[in-house]
Parts: C-alpha cells; structure tokens; sequence
C-alpha cells in the first residue's frame, strides 16, 4: 500500500522495534508469556489444539516502561503533527501530558499489540508491522471515523434490543466485549455485572463522524439523558456505569466516567424493558432537549430525578417543588395539584384519589407511593404532548368545563396502566 505518511511510518516502526527489543529481552531473562490453549474443529475431522500468545496482557503490564523511551517520544511528536491524528490526541483533553498519554494508549499501544499478536510473540516481522500500520492508516486517513460508547446498565433487564433513537440502544452485552478492547476494565465494572438478570445489558451510542472532526461526541452526557429517559419510561432503579467506554474505528480510544446522576443507582425493584416502555423512553428521549429552552420544565425534572436519591423529609420536598414547576407556573402548588389530578385521571373517581394524595403532599405530608409516581407520571406526559406551555391553560379550559381534557399519549396511558 502507497504510504500516506512516511515520516509517521518510520517512527512508529522504530518505537514498535525498540518495544520488541526491550519485551524480548525480557522474555530471554525469564519473564513468561501467558498462553491460551484452543481446539479447532469440525465434524467428521480431527481436533486441531493451538498454543495462543497473549501478548496484550504482557505488554499492558509495560506500558510506563515502554512510553519513557526516546522512540515512544518522537512517535507522539510525528502523531501530533498529523491532523488526522487530532481527534486521537483529545481522546482525553486537557493538558499536553493527557494528549501525549491519550495518543500512546489510543494508537501507539494498539499498534504494537497487533504487531505481536501477527508475530506469535517478539520476533520480529516486517510483514507483520507493515499489515498493523496499514490498517492504522486506513483508520487515520478514511473519510470519516466510527465512534461508539457502551457503559454497563443496571436495574434493567431487556429480551431484545431497544433502539432509543439517534445511535442509542440498550442491548444485551456480548461476553468479553469490554474485556477485548480495555482488558484493564475488570475492577471498574459494577459488582456481579453479567451474573445477575438485571446487570446483563449495556447502553450504547454510535456516531458516523465526519474526516476533520476533532472532537469526540459528549457521550457521557448523551448517556445521562438516556439513563433519565428510562427512569421515568419504567419507574425501574436504572442506573449506567460508573464509566463507559469509548472506541475509534472499533480501536479503544478512552474510559471516562459517567456523569454522577446517571452512575448512582436508586432503590427500588429492577423491571423489564419490553417493546413498550423502550417506545415510550424512545419518545422521552427525544423531548428531553425541549428543557433547554423550558426552565421550568428543566426544573421540574432535576428536582424529580433528585428525588430518587434522598431520604425524607428532603425527598417529598423535591416532589413538591418538581410539581410546581410542571404545572403550578404563578399560581402554586395547590393549583399544580389540582392540574396533575385532571391530566392524570381517566374518570372522576380516580382523578379525586388523585387529588387527595396530591393535597396531602402539598400539605407537607410526606410522599405516599401514589404521589411520588404521579409526578413521575406528570412529567412523562408533559413530555409526550411536547408542549408544557400549552398544556397549563389547556388543563385549566378542562377544569371549568371550557374544553377537553388534554388527549393523553396511547403509551404513556398504556404504560401507566
């Protein structure tokens, strides 16, 4: 293949060379390789058995050694000269040391694993290297790059993919795929992940990003609403993290942590994400950017989703003031209640229980389950209507007899029932 950067050629081959070197010698002094034994076979011929190297682990457990070297640096300088290299460089942005150390794992690490899993150790061959860099190349100079994130989920358990619109999913996750790409990942995964029902499935985001792009997408925050999202689609004690996982053009790229709100899981009993609820967090998900233009409705769900995490008497509190910012405006609490009470009731009898829990919180009782949940229910359909603003008075025309009661959304009503 016609090489794209000869200069960037030539100095990776010499720190891929000095890192053999140096491994090998280790090797000759003792140090040991682990192996993994596998059976290759068919039916109707003989078992074949092959003695793997895995090399990855032995090179991991190196790497402040093997970035301090010369070679290493004046790979990082022709890296950082590379424009297409930038977007690499800001795997973790923040200072100079953070680029340089975001390069060495996101390109010159991978590199020289590759390399020596194609050589069976540390011998060295010059096909070898030159197949990893041209695949590096591929992925430096294509017309775009691949990104994607998967975190851990927990609280839910799900019998298919559910696709939450723009890249986000919750799927299943697949047995060692966060080990194969960060074999350094196996402390920072939550306790008992993918031995319990509701601890098998992950939260992914992919993006199609175009050449030139420099900067990853804001995973942890696009996750976060994602995490919000399901909270309120099933009522269920979802959490993600507590970090994700990024990767470039399937090559590990970074680990960051999730944000705070989304990796802290609140009590209550794991559910099932069926067809239903994932249209429903489908369809919350996309609302959920009506906020940044609704202060009042920004505040309503952050003091809800607050709410999941304390203890009383500030829990009920956060409940009473995520009501009357939905629905109270100017007018208050009481008025917010009554409000919630006709959105929520489908027959007279049922919107009076209703609004019996919802004065007695208004009253500073504490939060009975009835009312906690209506809130909960509140904001799911003010986001599925789409227009908070217009729902108030439409509740108020409602409430004097002056026009219909606002149509609630088939799967929210469906959910809630």
């Amino acid at each position: 293949m016609p090489l794209r950067a000869p200069r960037l050629h030539d100095a990776l081959r010499r720190f891929c060379l000095g890192a053999f070197r140096l491994l090998a010698a280790e090797v000759e002094a003792g140090a040991e390789i682990p192996f993994a034994f596998e059976e290759h076979g068919g039916r109707g011929r003989p078992a074949l058995y092959e003695y793997r190297p895995l090399v990855r682990g032995f090179v991991e457990a190196r790497v402040s050694r093997l970035v301090r070297g010369e070679d290493a640096a004046i790979a990082v300088e022709e890296l950082r000269g590379e424009p297409a290299a930038e977007i690499f460089a800001r795997a973790h942005a923040g200072s100079e040391s953070a680029a340089d150390d975001a390069l060495c794992r996101s390109v010159l690490l991978p590199l020289l694993v590759a390399t020596a899993e194609a050589c069976g150790g540390f011998d060295w061959d010059d096909s070898a290297f030159e197949h990893a860099y041209a695949e590096l190349e591929r992925s430096l100079f294509r017309a775009g790059h691949a990104y994607g994130a998967v975190a851990p989920l927990v609280g839910l358990s799900a019998g298919a993919q559910v696709e939450l619109g723009s890249g986000v999913r919750v799927r299943a996750a697949a047995t060692g795929e966060v080990a194969a790409l960060w074999p350094e990942a196996k402390g920072l995964l939550p306790p008992r992940f993918g031995c319990e029902p509701d601890r098998l499935c992950v939260l992914e985001v992919e993006r199609d990003l175009a050449r030139g792009t420099t900067e990853a997408p804001d995973a942890p925050g696009e996750l976060a609403d994602a995490v919000t999202a399901l909270r309120l689609a099933t009522a269920a004690p979802v959490a993600a993290g507590p970090v994700l996982f990024e990767r470039l053009d399937w090559r590990p790229y970074g680990i960051r942590p999730a944000l705070p709100i989304a990796a802290a899981q609140p009590a209550g009993e794991p559910t099932r994400l069926d067809a239903l609820r994932g249209e429903l967090a489908r369809t919350l998900l996309g609302r959920l950017p009506l906020a940044d233009d609704d202060p009042d409705l920004g505040e309503a769900l952050d003091r809800w989703e607050l709410s999941l995490f304390q203890a009383e008497p500030f829990r009920s509190e956060q409940l009473r003031e995520s009501l009357a910012a939905l629905l109270g405006g100017a007018d208050g609490l009481a008025t917010a209640a009554l409000r919630a009470a006709m959105l929520l009731g489908e027959s007279g009898r049922e919107r009076a229980a209703l609004l019996a829990e919802l004065r007695s919180l208004a009253a500073g009782e504490p939060a009975g389950e009835e009312a906690a949940d209506a809130v909960r229910r509140a904001l799911v359909e003010a986001l599925s209507l789409g227009d908070r603003a217009g729902l108030v008075p439409a509740l108020d025309e409602a409430l004097l007899g002056l026009g219909p009661r606002p149509a609630r959304q088939p799967v929210a009503r469906a959910v809630a029932g």
